[in-house]
């Protein structure tokens, strides 16, 4: 069916509105760049506007998106929520582009009120430490009792060498008690490591090459 400029300028509107709604709603508290924000903002009008062009054939309009996927990047890569929000977005755009803009509209809203609850809840506040000792120090073993007085989680993510082998990086992914002071942490860990370079950040959702 031909689509008339009345239902082109209606589902371009909602669109945006809900591109907007995502946007924000994923940069709750996480910091995202402009640049990805733009791109939720207006993903969901691009795959409108494809889907419309192909007439609501959502096979083809789908294999026509794919073709861009050829075509690398390059950027930071993303994380587990980034490709959520990315995917939220060319949903709505499939919704709005075949005229279902009560589905794009309850489902923009549902997954971004959530998003927020998800994040506002205090679980998952993990972090990473990394801690660097001397080559003579076994670091299997170390600092097992300062980690059971501090964390009620604590993983050993990686190790590696630096200085010409003289010295050991460790990467933990640790979870502080719910009384524990990272201060008093990060002093016994100090006197334990020789006061050499200790880091203690929020968790990273993706792992770095080098820390």
């Amino acid at each position: 069916a031909a689509i008339t400029t009345n239902e082109f300028v209606f589902c371009t509107a909602a669109s945006l509105v809900l591109g907007l709604i995502i946007a924000f709603a994923f940069n709750f508290r996480q910091k995202k760049t402009k640049s990805f924000m733009m791109t939720l903002a207006l993903l969901p009008v691009i795959v409108q506007v494809v889907i419309m062009l192909v007439n609501g054939n959502i096979g083809t309009g789908v294999a026509v998106m794919g073709a861009f996927s050829l075509v690398r990047f390059r950027s930071v890569p993303g994380s587990a929520m980034d490709i959520c929000a990315i995917f939220l977005s060319m949903a709505v755009g499939l919704a709005t582009g075949t005229n279902h803009l009560a589905l794009a509209l309850m489902l923009a809203v549902c997954v971004s009120l959530l998003n927020i609850i998800y994040t506002l809840l205090p679980i998952g506040k993990k972090k990473d430490l990394s801690i660097t000792i001397p080559e003579s120090l076994d670091y299997t073993e170390v600092f097992d009792d300062i980690f059971e007085k501090y964390l009620s989680e604590c993983e050993l993510v990686s190790v590696k060498t630096t200085n010409m082998g003289s010295l050991f990086k460790l990467r933990y992914r640790i979870e502080l008690k719910g009384d524990a002071n990272e201060k008093k942490l990060i002093d016994e860990l100090r006197c334990r490591n020789g006061n050499l370079e200790i880091m203690c950040a929020v968790a990273a959702d993706i792992e770095e090459q080098s820390f």
